[in-house]
Parts: structure tokens; C-alpha cells; sequence
């Protein structure tokens, strides 16, 4: 009988342990999918603003509450379906990302434990309504030049091959490119993103600590 108690607290120690553990990691996905995350930054399209292996922390209290970015802002959202169009194929009267509708199993897998998902970083652009031109290697809203002080000397912006560069961005979607154009898979090649594929936008710089702060 006494072995038998001891057995009965050692299994009741362990089931309490694993409440604990599944609840911490429940909690802590909760926090990274509602409010924010750290990430590394893998891809070099929006140097010299942000670098290979630099830690950011994203805020994701935009996604939860639905809200609109603000130009200049950094977002992260995700990969469309399609990156690239036939000239049969673009609709310069529809400029927006095909995404295809996601089951709720792979949409968990996906969006929540944010496993096999890819996410592209940019610079918001252009917001609801405006008028893009994409001419002479530079960038006009609404008729007017868009001045990019973010961006290094010399460069310019065109599009290469078939894409958008003349359109109106739609409702709820907002037109984003990298700040490293010439080496940025963007808008320019797939579309205007809608607001409920927006996972972030960019908070501070947390590593390396000599470049900590704002973005």
C-alpha cells in the first residue's frame, strides 16, 4: 500500500508538471500570435536598413486589433500564392495578392505554431486609395514624388519585366517594397497586400546592442 501512495503522488507530480509545461507554451503562443515576437532577419531586401542575422522584436497588436500601418512603416505579412504574372495575367484594375483559402488545421500549423510558413519584410509604401506610379526610377503618389531617404544613393526603382506600376492600391490593402530594390521580390511583382495578411510591423532593433532602438 505505501508503494502504491508513492507511485499515486509520483504520477500526480508529474501530471502537475505537465499542466504546467502545456499551459506555459500555450500562454506563450497566445503572446507571440496576439501581441509580439522576436525574429531574425534572413533575407537582404531591406538593406541597409535592416541586415542578414539582426534580431527585431514585431509588434503584432496591429493584426489583433485589425489596424491600418502607416507609411514608412516595416511590416512583415505572408507569402502570396503567386509571385509573379504573365502581362495576361495582371489586372491593373485588381492589383492585390492572390491568396488561396487555408483549412483551419494548416491554418494553425501555419499562422500559429508558424511552422512551414515564409514571410516576406517591407516598407509600407503606399496606403488605401492612393494613386502608384512607378516611372523613371522613382516613386509618385498621387502625381507627387515620393521622397526615400531610406534608400541608398544611386538607387532606383523600376519594374522589371511584368508587374504594377500604375494603379490605384485597393481598400484594406496597402503597396509594399524593400528598401534593397534591386534585389526585392515586392509588390511591384505580385500585388497590393490585404490588411488580414499582415502579421507585424517592426518595433525596435534588439540585436546587435551597438544598433538597438527604433528602425
Amino acid at each position: 500500500m505505501i508503494g502504491a501512495i508513492n507511485l499515486s503522488e509520483k504520477t500526480k507530480d508529474l501530471l502537475e508538471w505537465f499542466y504546467c509545461i502545456v499551459i506555459a507554451l500555450v500562454l506563450a503562443m497566445i503572446f507571440r500570435y496576439f501581441v509580439g515576437t522576436p525574429t531574425v532577419v534572413k533575407q537582404v531586401s531591406m538593406y541597409p536598413t535592416l541586415v542578414q542575422d539582426e534580431r527585431l522584436w514585431l509588434n503584432r497588436l496591429g493584426r489583433t486589433f485589425g489596424s491600418m500601418p502607416k507609411r514608412g512603416e516595416i511590416i512583415t505579412f505572408e507569402e502570396p500564392d503567386q509571385i509573379t504574372y504573365s502581362s495576361s495575367e495582371i489586372d491593373l484594375n485588381k492589383p492585390i495578392a492572390k491568396y488561396s483559402d487555408k483549412n483551419a488545421f494548416k491554418w494553425f500549423v501555419e499562422n500559429f505554431l508558424e511552422i512551414g510558413k515564409k514571410s516576406y519584410i517591407k516598407r509600407v509604401i503606399a496606403l488605401p486609395g492612393e494613386h502608384v506610379q512607378i516611372k523613371d526610377g522613382k516613386v509618385y503618389i498621387n502625381d507627387v514624388e515620393l521622397k526615400e531617404d531610406y534608400l541608398q544613393d544611386g538607387i532606383v526603382t523600376d519594374v522589371t519585366g511584368i508587374g504594377f506600376d500604375d494603379f490605384v492600391v485597393p481598400e484594406k490593402c496597402v503597396f509594399a517594397m524593400g528598401d534593397n530594390r534591386n534585389h526585392s521580390t515586392d509588390c511591384r511583382s505580385f500585388g497590393c497586400i490585404p490588411l488580414e495578411k499582415i502579421e507585424s510591423t517592426v518595433a525596435i532593433r534588439i540585436w546587435p546592442l551597438n544598433k538597438w532602438g527604433n528602425v
